[in-house]
Order: structure tokens, then C-alpha cells, then sequence
């Protein structure tokens, strides 16, 4: 234990890597015999490990940060944020809030050691380096489900992308060390094995060569009963691996869940985002995986309102998204960033932003209710992961469908048959059967 530091909280924004940076750091805290807390107000030390992807979300921590600083607690600010504005809350740098960077999140200890010692060097913890982040010690809410990252940053050049600044380049980890931490997971009981980053289908594009593939069939292989989830893929690096992609996803371990976030279907747009793919190789991508998994289930995300964007353009957008009918949409108005190049441009009117997002929420919900028609009265084959309210567990088909199943019985762990006799425009509900 460290002296005057015994009960630390953590708070957790954003994304899947996020949350696995959080379990790390937890890991880590408990191995140097630091007890861990649910409750802030018993805290000597609080850790808020933040996004900045969206406006909003930082607004929040911001928000959050300042009601803390208020009340005279240590607070460690990790993440994303720090990386990109050191100099928030310049007041209370050093004194009682202290910056831990993306990069050097296997220094935690070190930094709560001098913290303790009154020696904290802000440089010393944003210092960007290659840092390796698996098979390390972690503590994860769900016991049942292993997150590893196989890299950090990317290689694109997006103009809205503020994470970017904050991650930066491509570093793939080694494929062994991977391999070690996902035997780990299976070993200690996961049943699922999350694979996350900026950008999976990128892994080892940093050495030239593209070697998701070869990693996805390698984790395959290990011995035992579990599912693989492929996080998010761009669209360009996944035309680079479509056929090997395809075929790795046809193993009975992969869970047929494809995240594919096109952000726009307009090719103007889409120039204009510097993405590097077009509305053709998205309808391509989503075809070709449709034709040889048709039980697929297709997940994306869309920027709505980037300047610019056209009434055409627009429309251009919903008509692929009708095309492609993605069972899970993930939507953001623009969130502009003023270090970014989108951030600097004349911003479209709100009201024209919230009735396009209000337009697509409807589409998306026209499609999320035609698609669960077919599972009416089936009878699939559900991992339970999770537990829900009173006699309610939650779980995945195989092709990531989210289930709710009622039973007195306990199922988590279990993969059960479920007979679906209700829907919902976003989960299915059932009952246990034989």
C-alpha cells in the first residue's frame, strides 16, 4: 500500500479500449495493494479515465472534473483528454489534479508514488511512446467477457478525428503477447473474447503488411469454448483483407457481427472527411459478407451534419444506409473540434442537424423492427453474459443478437436455447427451452 492512499475510485468514459485501459489500471492498483472503491466519496484518490470524441462527452467531464476539484480530492485525469489539453484546470495542475496520458498507462503506480512524494513532473506522464497493452494484470466487470487491445492509433488522416492527436500512429502489439493475454482471458473463464482498437482491420499496416487475419485465426485456435467480437474496421482497410476477412468469419467461434462505421455515404462528404473509401466499396464490403453470412448482423456509425453537407448528400447517406439495413446505428451530430480541420469550418444550422438526426432515428427504427420479424417464435442458441433485472438474463445469439431470457434458473456462463416470443426494436425476448 502507499502511504495516505488506500481506497481509489475510477470513472470510465468512451470507448472498448477505454474500459480495458480502466481494468488494466485496476489491475495494476490492486497489485500494488491499493484497495479499489465504488463510492467517490470514500476515495483518496479518484482516476476518471476520459473521451473526446464527442463534444459533449468532454463538456461532461469537464463539468464532472471541476465539481471535484471542488471539493479538494486528488484526481487523476487520464485518457484522451490530457493528451490533447494539458493545460485544463492550469490552476490545480501539480496541486490536486495530476495528468496520466495515453501512452504511459503502465505508469500509474509511479505516478501515485509521486504524487505521495510531491514530486510529480506533468511532462514526465504525456511523454509519447510505444506502450504495450496486453497481457498485463486487470480487473473487468464482467468476468465473462476479455478485452484486448491489439494496437493503438491509426494510420488515417480524418479531418474531424480529434483522437487521432490523442493515440497517434499505428503501433501494433506483438501477436505473441496478444495471444498470451487472450489464453489468459480464456483461461481465467471468459467466454468472449472482445478484439478492439482504433482500427482493427489496421493491425500491422504500421510494418506493411495486413495481419488481422492471420491474428483472428491464430485466437481461433486456441483450445475451449468461446466466441471472438471483432471490433470496428474502416471500410478502406477492409477492402484490403474482404476474401481472408470473410473466411475467418465463417469459423463457428466468430461471432458474425461486422462494425463498419462509413460516417457518410455521399462521396463528397466522405473526400471532404479524407476518408479513404467510397459509397461503392461500402455496398461492396456489406454484399460480399451478406452473400456468404447472410445471418450477419451489420453495425456502423454516421457523422450527421458535417459542414457542408448537402440536402443530396444527405439523402445520398439515407439511401445506402436503407441498402446496407444495419441492425445497430450509432449516431452523432458533428462534434467540431477547433484542432481539427472540420473544427474550423462554417458549421451547418442546428435545427437542419437535429431533423436529420431525428429522420434517421425513424428509418433506423423502420429497419430494426423489419429485420427482428424473423426471429418471431424461433428457437436460437444464446451465450448468457450478464444478468439483468429479478429473474432476467442477458445474452448474445451468434450473430450478436442481444436476448433477454427469463428463468428462475442460473444461466450465467451457459449457453442455452432460447425460444424468442417477443421482439423489441433493439433485443429479443424468451424463454428457456429444450
Amino acid at each position: 500500500m502507499i502511504d495516505n492512499i488506500s481506497e481509489i475510485y475510477f470513472e470510465t468514459y468512451g470507448c472498448t479500449a477505454n474500459q480495458n485501459s480502466t481494468e488494466i489500471m485496476k489491475g495494476l492498483v490492486k497489485q500494488a495493494g491499493i484497495n479499489l472503491t465504488s463510492n467517490s466519496d470514500f476515495a483518496d484518490l479518484i482516476i476518471i479515465n476520459s473521451c473526446i470524441v464527442k463534444e459533449a462527452t468532454q463538456n461532461k467531464i469537464q463539468r464532472r472534473l471541476q465539481d471535484l476539484l471542488n471539493s479538494d480530492k486528488k484526481i487523476i485525469l487520464a485518457g484522451c483528454l490530457p493528451s490533447v489539453d494539458k493545460n485544463l484546470f492550469q490552476e490545480h495542475l501539480g496541486r490536486n489534479l495530476f495528468l496520466l496520458g495515453t501512452f504511459n498507462v503502465k505508469n500509474l503506480i509511479d505516478l501515485i508514488q509521486d504524487i505521495k512524494n510531491n514530486s510529480y513532473e506533468l511532462e514526465k506522464y504525456l511523454k509519447q511512446r510505444n506502450e504495450i497493452k496486453s497481457n498485463l494484470p486487470k480487473i473487468s466487470e464482467n468476468k465473462l467477457i476479455g478485452i484486448n487491445q491489439i494496437s493503438e492509433g491509426c494510420l488515417g488522416e480524418c479531418a474531424y478525428c480529434i483522437v487521432r492527436l490523442a493515440k497517434g500512429k499505428l503501433f501494433s502489439y506483438p501477436k505473441e503477447k496478444i495471444i498470451e493475454s487472450v489464453q489468459n482471458d480464456i483461461n481465467a473463464g471468459c467466454k468472449e473474447i472482445w478484439i478492439t482498437s482504433q482500427d482493427n482491420a489496421a493491425y500491422g499496416t504500421d510494418e506493411g503488411k495486413f495481419c488481422l487475419p492471420g491474428l483472428l485465426n491464430s485466437i481461433l485456435e486456441i483450445p475451449g469454448r468461446f466466441y471472438v467480437r471483432i471490433g470496428m474496421m474502416s471500410p478502406n482497410n477492409v477492402l484490403k483483407i474482404l476474401p481472408e476477412l470473410i473466411e475467418t468469419y465463417k469459423n463457428p467461434k466468430m461471432f458474425k457481427f461486422l462494425h463498419i462505421p462509413i460516417q457518410s455515404s455521399s462521396d463528397k462528404i466522405l473526400k471532404d472527411m479524407n476518408r479513404k473509401y467510397n459509397s461503392k466499396d461500402i455496398l461492396k464490403i456489406v454484399s460480399e459478407f451478406k452473400k456468404q453470412i447472410p445471418e450477419i448482423t451489420i453495425a456502423t456509425d454516421i457523422i450527421i451534419g458535417y459542414p457542408g453537407e448537402t440536402d443530396e448528400d444527405w439523402n445520398q447517406t439515407l439511401k445506402v444506409i436503407k441498402e446496407i439495413q444495419p441492425e445497430i446505428l450509432n449516431r452523432s451530430n458533428f462534434s467540431p473540434h477547433k484542432k481539427t480541420p472540420a473544427g474550423r469550418l462554417p458549421q451547418l444550422n442546428p435545427d437542419i442537424i437535429n431533423s436529420r438526426a431525428n429522420e434517421l432515428m425513424k428509418l433506423h427504427l423502420d429497419i430494426c423492427n423489419k429485420n427482428q420479424e424473423k426471429y418471431l417464435n424461433q428457437t436460437l442458441p444464446v451465450l448468457i453474459d450478464s444478468k439483468g433485472f429479478e429473474n432476467t438474463w442477458l445474452g448474445r445469439t451468434e450473430n450478436y443478437k442481444l436476448v433477454a431470457v427469463q428463468s428462475r434458473d442460473k444461466l450465467l456462463g451457459k449457453k442455452v436455447n432460447v425460444k424468442i416470443n417477443k421482439l423489441t426494436p433493439h433485443y429479443l425476448i424468451g424463454e428457456e427451452s429444450e
